[in-house]
C-alpha cells in the first residue's frame, strides 16, 4: 500500500531524497517524517499561504525543509530542537535547497523558547513532532501566538493504535490520549485527526 501511495504522491526531489537516505544510515532511532507526509505538509502550507511558521522538533530537518520550501522568499520558519548534532545534518540540506535564509534554528528546550517569544498572533503554520508528554504545553503556548485560521499540525497522535487504551500504554501514549480528548472538546480549535503515518492532527485556530 505504501508503495502505491508514494507512486501517486508528489515525489521528493534530489535534495530531499538525499536527506532521507542519509538519515536512514544514522545509528540513532529514525524520527524522520515520511516523504508522503512531507509532500502533504508542503501542500498544506502553500494552501494556507503560510508566511510565518514554527516547528517544535526538527531532527535532521526534513519537515523543516518541506515547510521552508512552501514559504515565499521573504517567509520565515523558526525551528526549535535540543540536538545540535542532528540538526546540523538538516542545515547542510537547507543550504543545498537554497532555503537556509528562511530558517532560524534555536537549540534548547522548546518550552523555554516558546516562553521567550512575544504572546502575539505571529504564526500561521506550526508543526509539532517532539516529546509527547510536552505536546499539551506546546499547544497551549502556541495558541496565543497563532493567527486566526492558523494551522497547527501534531505528529504521532495515533501512537500505533495505542490511543485506544490498554495495559501496554506508556507515559507518552497516555499523554497523547489525554490531549486528543482535550482537543476535540476545546472550542477554540477546529480539530481533525487524520490516519496519515502514525496519526496527524490538524488544528485550526478559530
Amino acid at each position: 500500500m505504501s508503495d502505491y501511495v508514494m507512486a501517486h504522491t508528489e515525489p521528493p526531489d534530489d535534495v530531499m531524497a538525499a536527506l532521507i537516505a542519509e538519515t536512514a544510515t544514522m545509528a540513532e532511532v529514525n524520527l524522520q517524517i515520511g516523504p508522503d507526509q512531507a509532500a502533504f505538509m508542503i501542500l498544506l502550507a502553500r494552501s494556507v499561504n503560510a508566511r510565518s511558521a514554527i516547528e517544535i522538533g526538527t531532527f535532521t530537518g526534513l519537515s523543516a525543509l518541506a515547510v521552508a520550501r512552501a514559504l515565499p522568499e521573504d517567509g520565515a520558519l523558526l525551528c526549535c530542537d535540543i540536538n545540535a548534532e542532528w540538526t546540523a545534518v538538516g542545515r547542510r540540506y537547507w543550504e543545498r535547497a537554497g532555503v537556509s535564509d528562511r530558517i532560524e534554528l534555536r537549540i534548547g528546550p522548546a518550552a523555554q523558547t516558546l516562553a521567550e517569544l512575544p504572546e502575539e498572533a505571529t504564526y500561521d503554520f506550526a508543526f509539532v513532532d517532539a516529546d509527547k508528554t510536552g505536546y499539551a504545553g506546546y499547544v497551549a503556548a502556541l495558541y496565543p501566538r497563532m493567527q486566526t485560521n492558523g494551522l497547527v499540525l501534531l505528529d504521532n497522535t495515533l501512537r500505533g493504535g495505542r490511543v485506544l487504551g490498554g495495559s501496554d500504554t506508556s507515559a507518552d501514549d497516555e499523554a497523547i490520549i489525554a490531549l486528543n480528548d482535550e482537543l476535540i472538546a476545546d472550542s477554540r480549535w477546529e480539530t481533525v485527526l487524520l490516519p496519515i503515518a502514525d496519526g496527524l492532527t490538524l488544528l485550526r485556530k478559530r
